[in-house]
C-alpha cells in the first residue's frame, strides 16, 4: 500500500499518536520545571540579599582595618591557601542543578593586627560562605531556566508545527479514501444497475 492507502492512514494516526503524547510530557515537564524554577528564584533572591549585606559588613570591617593596620598587614594575615568547598547536586525532569553548598573550608587567617582586623575576618569569612551559597542558587536558576526553555521550544514546535502538519496529512488521507470509496461505491452501483438491465432485456426476449 502507498503512504495514501490504509497502511499510510495507520502509520500516521500512529504518528500522530506519539506526537500528541510527546507534547502531554513536555507540557508536564513545562509546568514541573516552572514550579521548581520559582523556588529556585526564591532561594536565589534570598542568598543575594544575604551575601550582599554580609558583603557590605565585610567591606565596611576592612576600611576600618586599613585605617587600624595598613594593607601590609592586612595582606600577611590573609591565609596561603584558598578556601575549599563541596557542592551536592539534585535534579528535576531529567535536568541536574546544585542543590548547596557542604563542608566550606576556610583557612584561618594569621593572627595579629588590631581588632579591627579580626573582625573584618570573620565578617569576610561570612560573606564568602553567602557568596558560595548564592553561587549555588544562581547557577541552579541558570540551568533550570535554560532547561525550561528548551523544553517550552520543543512544546511549542510539537503543537504548532509537528502534530497540525500530521494532521493535514491525516485529513488528506481520509478525504483521497473517502473519494475512492465513494467512487468505488458508485461503479458497483453502477455494474449492478447494468446486469439487472441486461437481466431485463434477456428476460424480455425470451418471452416474446
Amino acid at each position: 500500500m502507498t503512504d495514501t492507502g490504509r497502511a499510510g492512514r495507520v502509520r500516521l494516526e500512529r504518528r500522530l499518536t506519539v506526537a500528541r503524547h510527546g507534547a502531554d510530557l513536555l507540557d508536564r515537564k513545562q509546568r514541573i520545571l516552572a514550579d521548581e524554577l520559582e523556588r529556585l528564584e526564591i532561594v536565589a533572591s534570598h542568598a543575594d540579599a544575604q551575601w550582599r549585606d554580609l558583603a557590605a559588613v565585610a567591606a565596611t570591617w576592612l576600611r576600618r582595618s586599613a585605617a587600624l593596620d595598613g594593607r601590609a598587614q592586612i595582606t600577611s594575615t590573609a591565609p596561603l591557601v584558598p578556601a575549599r568547598v563541596e557542592v551536592a547536586w539534585g535534579g528535576a525532569m531529567g535536568v541536574a542543578f546544585p542543590l548547596e553548598a557542604r563542608g566550606l573550608s576556610i583557612p584561618p587567617a594569621t593572627a595579629g593586627g588590631s581588632s579591627a582586623l579580626s573582625f573584618a575576618v570573620a565578617a569576610h569569612a561570612e560573606a564568602l560562605e553567602a557568596a558560595v551559597e548564592h553561587a549555588v542558587a544562581t547557577r541552579a536558576v541558570q540551568l533550570v531556566s535554560a532547561e525550561l526553555a528548551a523544553t517550552r521550544s520543543r512544546l511549542h514546535a510539537v503543537e504548532k508545527r509537528w502534530i497540525p502538519r500530521l494532521e493535514d496529512r491525516l485529513k488528506a488521507i481520509r478525504r483521497a479514501q473517502d473519494a475512492l470509496e465513494l467512487e468505488e461505491s458508485l461503479r458497483l452501483r453502477w455494474a449492478a444497475g447494468a446486469a439487472g438491465a441486461d437481466a431485463r432485456s434477456l428476460a424480455r426476449s425470451e418471452g416474446s
